[in-house]
């Protein structure tokens, strides 16, 4: 990709630098192009690093990497409302909680905070709220140690603990209260100092390791041979979020520091320290650390202090959190869709060291990314030993013009990921010792097929759907509901069939028989048979699911939808073009080369052909009305956008039947939008252009429905 994300990158920052502001203001052409790509690239990239921070507990990059990724996109879309996603990663808050748990709506949103990254920024926020209160002289900060663990919410009721939930997208959280009792340091009742407690309370705070306790379990862990823990947050958000085999040493190693009354706030509270002193007289444990600063110079030197003893502190963090202190000021300032405009965290910087990159290995992904690892000679970074960590892809050696046996800077970004800062070109080494160049392999390493890396785009991958480095996740993704939804095939069933070897491929998942299945461990008669019931089912599905189950590289719904409208037949795409496949609208050249790349690969059209073979099949679309002259929506243009008493595919058939036609986005050219409950920006946007705006009962009027 780099190239070509790479100008995609530099006709963005050159269009904000000019600073145009309005809906697509100076922007057209291949520049315009550019900048959808671009958001597009961040929104992807923000939701896949959010998913492995709070779901997966496995973050990949360091924290000033996401927030400059996230200010990025923040930038380009206050440049540009009307290419917003609905779902953009600058709209939410952390990631949908993860399958296994209950869950439960928050009492009230548990918001993200921004970041300031140096003293500027600092001073920059307390400017900024200064103008937004109009407010002449120093204002007071609560200033608290950003904690490096995970977020929780408990909630007590008359004062006894009633349930747990980690902060999920910041709406719902997943229920992890059985494993929270075993917390030491959360109340189960809380202490009664005299004054009752408000009825319902939501009680916010961090759940953390301390240093000791970590150092501990890992020792524990190496005695019986098991993989130590990266780190304390890690093993702080893993703790929480077992749901078998419970390590109950690990949960009462753990402690909750509380900082925050989120809902059920008593009486006479005026400020967010008096709100810390009544959470340590309830019996919750408040940063010790905590304390008030006069105004900004006072807030930027206690940064500083906190920097300088953080080595010495029990606990991991990673920055100080400075909040208005005045709650009235805090409630006039407000908050925005995903953080508040009073509290800011004030980022720490990272730690760095000096060692020798030995070797650059290419490892295979379950996604088929094929990502360059680092094999360093060992380094302690931030309190832990660095040998290996990601280069992310090839575009990345070359910038960085790392070389096998440079010396080059490491970081433990964030305190948590490792990376390769930059190569120290003073000290390498010319003639016979000179460090050797580095390109990824154009045969994947596990199966040996031709890789390939899509224009536009940074990531070399391995197109093999059946490849083993993969075939899990294709598995996991071809059953997924979005695609051929097989019920009663879950991770753990598929990790038996992969590893035994009874699914070698995709298609074998249909050549299943019950026997084969029996002989699985925990696979009575009745799974096997439920099992073999929903491949049968599945059998019978759409074009478009098949599209979805192939896992082709940015098909999703919409893309295979668009597809199969847009081909009689899968032979005909099959043998399309890359140019065949552009023509179809709201297709683009990039994913038209990821279809015609996959369908010329010999052995995914040899999946799909076994695939039709073991039963697969659809029904043939039917054949929509011609647009006739006198049909009641011919030559108008409408809008979908909320929600309706149906899906919107329902409406738009029965628009499309009618010789209307359906776009994605408002313009002066839109007839009409169609508005259901909690329309958002499309509905302001045809305000603006003084659209046509239509309720669910007024589209069915003018399709002739009573």
């Amino acid at each position: 990709m780099q190239q070509a994300f790479g100008e995609a990158h530099n006709d963005v920052q050159s269009h904000l630098q000019r600073g145009q502001t309005g809906v697509g203001a100076g922007v057209s052409g291949a520049k315009g192009e550019a900048i959808r790509r671009r958001m597009a690239q961040l929104g992807e990239a923000l939701d896949r690093h959010n998913r492995r921070y709070y779901v997966e507990d496995r973050p990949e990059i360091s924290d000033a990497e996401y927030d400059a990724l996230f200010r990025e996109l923040q930038a380009l879309e206050a440049e540009h409302p009307d290419w917003v996603r609905a779902d953009s990663p600058t709209h939410r808050v952390g990631s949908p909680p993860a399958e296994g748990f209950e869950t439960h709506p928050h009492l009230s949103p548990m918001l993200s905070l921004d970041n300031a990254m140096d003293e500027a920024e600092m001073r920059a926020f307390a400017d900024r709220i200064a103008r937004m209160l109009e407010h002449e002289g120093a204002i007071p900060f609560a200033a608290e140690p950003k904690l490096d663990g995970a977020g929780v919410e408990l909630i007590y009721r008359k004062g006894r603990f009633e349930r747990g939930l980690t902060r999920g997208d910041g709406s719902v959280g997943e229920d992890v209260t059985a494993n929270l009792k075993h917390v030491l340091s959360v109340p189960l009742q809380l202490v009664d100092d005299g004054e009752p407690t408000p009825e319902l309370l939501s009680i916010r705070g961090e759940v953390v390791l301390p240093i000791a306790a970590f150092k501990r379990l890992n020792e524990r862990r190496v005695e019986r041979e098991l993989e130590p823990f990266a780190n304390p947050r890690n093993a702080a958000a893993g703790g929480l979020r077992q749901l078998h085999d419970i390590d109950v040493d690990r949960l009462r190693s753990l402690e909750f520091r509380a900082y925050a009354l989120a809902d059920g706030r008593p009486d006479g509270l005026e400020t967010q320290s008096e709100i810390l002193g009544c959470l340590e007289s309830w019996g919750f444990i408040v940063s010790p650390e905590c304390g008030r600063c006069d105004d900004v110079d006072a807030a930027v030197a206690y940064h500083e202090d906190l920097l300088e003893r953080r080595a010495k502190l029990p606990v991991e963090i990673d920055g100080t959190v400075f909040k208005v202190d005045d709650l009235s000021l805090q409630e006039e300032l407000g908050t925005l869709s995903r953080s508040p405009r009073w509290a800011i965290a004030f980022k720490f910087p990272p730690e760095q060291a000096t060692t020798t990159l030995l070797d650059i290995e290419a490892q295979v992904g379950r996604t088929g990314a094929l990502t360059p690892v680092a094999k360093l000679d060992p380094v302690r970074v931030g309190g832990v030993t660095v040998s290996n960590t990601s280069l992310h892809n090839q575009d990345e050696v070359d910038r960085k013009d790392l070389r096998i046996g440079d010396e080059v800077v490491v970081q433990r970004a964030g305190d948590v990921i490792p990376q390769v800062v930059r190569v120290l070109l003073g000290r390498r080494k010319t003639g016979k010792d000179a460090p050797r160049l580095y390109r990824l392999p154009e045969q994947c390493p596990v199966c040996g097929d031709e890789t390939l890396r899509l224009e536009g785009e940074s990531v070399t991958r391995c197109p093999n759907i059946d490849c083993p480095a993969q075939l899990k996740n294709n598995l996991w993704h071809l059953a997924s509901r979005g695609a051929l939804d097989i019920d009663g095939l879950g991770e753990k069933l598929i990790e038996q069939l992969v590893d035994a070897g009874h699914v070698e491929r995709l298609s074998d998942l249909f050549d299943l028989d019950r026997d084969t299945l029996i002989g699985l461990e925990r696979m009575g008669e009745k799974s096997a048979d439920n099992l073999l019931e929903s491949l049968d089912k599945a059998r019978e599905t759409t074009f478009a699911r098949f599209l979805i189950a192939l896992g082709i590289r940015h098909v999703g719904a919409t893309i295979a939808q668009l597809l199969a409208d847009g081909f009689s037949d899968l032979d005909t795409l099959i043998e399309a073009q890359a140019r065949d496949i552009a023509a179809v609208e709201g297709i683009g050249p990039t994913i038209a080369q990821s279809v015609a790349s996959f369908f010329a690969d010999p052995r995914n059209r040899a999946e799909v052909e076994r695939l039709l073979e073991l039963g697969l099949r659809w029904k043939a679309p039917k054949k929509r009305a011609t647009k006739a002259a006198d049909g009641p929506l011919v030559g108008k243009t409408f809008v979908l956008t909320g929600t309706l008493s149906q899906p919107r595919d329902h409406f738009k058939e029965r628009i499309l039947e009618a010789g209307g036609k359906v776009t994605g986005s408002v313009s002066k050219k839109t007839d009409y939008l169609v508005a259901g409950e909690a329309a958002g920006s499309k509905l302001t946007k045809a305000q603006k252009l003084e659209v046509s705006i239509l309720d669910e009962a007024a589209l069915l009027e003018l399709l002739g429905t009573d």
